[in-house]
């Protein structure tokens, strides 16, 4: 039932908060302390959200209804109203002044259409915690070294070397986007070289020798688990693509008769469209995957809700099951493990396996290469690339026969 005006202005609040529902994902929200809130519930990219629409009686009925058209509007449109509107917010915030947070916010505002979302949070939440309650409200050209060192060492206090890094090349970029519009001087932050302690130079696990890889292989094709998270599995070293292009997989991005798989830029760390030739071996793992998750959006969906893609760590969780280790294998090791072996091993050449590995590589003009560059050699390699794993695994199943044998 619909509400009217007389029902919104009667009602009263209770002991505990409670909601009276419009239509169309509209509802009044009432607060045990009497405020009434207009909000809405909209589904966006497979997920439930809410939208604030305004305060009660200053926004009325008839105009909470006519916000809330307006976000249907945008969510046709394929805009997401909420996000729409904190970015709209942040861009107002930007234009009051000349303190280091609003200058920020202009930097970030305008990184948006270059970077990947999972990238853009990431910055912008790192901000939210460790710049702005320090240097937020501070004019920008009166920030002082000695201000920047005491942001990071309080990253650094928590034993965060990698964040006190990137925090450092953040503030970096603000100062030089704040010098080049004429809103700061200079850069403080190359005074600070050498003040913060160095994070000790790591590297993602990753089985690299052939043997190994083999037993890998061998472990993957027994692996027990989940259907849908055993072809994750399975895909993970055939297409080295990066953990979170693998798990939020579409399937409108792929042509199993053309066998491929088109990953659009938004969903690309380097923000360009990417081409996964596939092999023969996987496209039989996704015909056989397709009855059971092609009617849903995602290729590989969480268990609790189709509308998500499965967890970040299901892959990860699926190694350990296996009994590997973290100082032995991460998802993030197939691409190191298909990188070193088809140049040392199989000795494809280096550009076509950094074209398969989205890296960026230049032409001798020093040009990007399209996203189509090299594509049949591509596919080639990886059929190759599939075949030689096929052959490392029936190489490990028989030394574990023959071994078997002589025990």
């Amino acid at each position: 039932m619909t509400l009217t005006e007389k029902v919104v202005a009667n009602a009263k609040p209770g002991t505990k908060l409670y909601r009276l529902f419009d239509g169309n994902g509209l509802y009044l929200e009432l607060l045990p302390a009497g405020g009434k809130y207009w909000r809405m519930k909209y589904q966006f990219a497979g997920k439930e959200r809410r939208l604030a629409l305004g305060v009660y009686p200053i926004v009325t009925l008839k105009a909470a209804r006519d916000r809330c058209i307006d976000a249907r509007r945008m969510v046709a449109n394929g805009i997401d109203p909420g996000e729409q509107k904190r970015l709209a917010k942040a861009a107002r915030i930007a234009a009051t002044g000349d303190t280091f947070e609003p200058i920020a916010l202009q930097w970030l505002i305008k990184q948006k259409p270059m970077w990947a979302a999972s990238h853009w949070d990431k910055i912008r939440l790192m901000l939210e915690r460790d710049i702005y309650p320090w240097l937020g409200k501070r004019p920008i050209r009166a920030i002082l070294p000695l201000e920047l060192l005491a942001v990071l060492r309080r990253v650094e206090a928590r034993g965060a070397l990698d964040t006190t890094k990137r925090v450092r090349i953040v503030l970096g970029q603000v100062f030089r986007y704040a010098v080049a519009n004429g809103l700061a001087d200079r850069d403080p932050t190359p005074d600070l070289k050498g003040a913060i302690a160095a994070a000790p130079k790591t590297h993602l696990a990753s089985i690299t020798d052939p043997a190994g890889v083999g037993r890998l292989m061998s472990a993957i094709s027994a692996y027990e688990g989940t259907p849908i998270v055993r072809a994750a599995l399975q895909l993970a070293p055939l297409t080295f693509v990066r953990p979170g292009e693998l798990r939020s997989a579409r399937w409108v991005e792929v042509d199993l008769d053309a066998a491929e798989w088109r990953i659009p830029p938004e969903r690309m760390k380097g923000r360009q469209p990417h081409i996964v030739p596939l092999s023969t071996q996987a496209v039989a793992i996704l015909r056989d995957l397709f009855p059971r998750t092609g009617h849903f959006e995602f290729v590989f969906p969480s268990h609790r809700s189709p509308k998500r893609p499965m967890s970040e760590n299901a892959v990860l969780v699926a190694l350990r099951s296996m009994g590997y280790a973290k100082e032995e294998m991460t998802g993030h090791g197939f691409r190191a493990m298909a990188r070193t072996i088809l140049d040392e091993v199989l000795e494809y050449r280096v550009d076509l396996i950094e074209h398969q590995l989205a890296h960026a590589v230049k032409d001798a003009n020093g040009r990007a290469y399209n996203r189509t560059a090299h594509l049949p050699a591509r596919r080639k390699m990886m059929q190759g690339w599939a075949d030689y794993l096929d052959r490392l695994r029936e190489e490990a199943r028989a030394g574990s026969l023959r071994r078997l044998l002589a025990a």
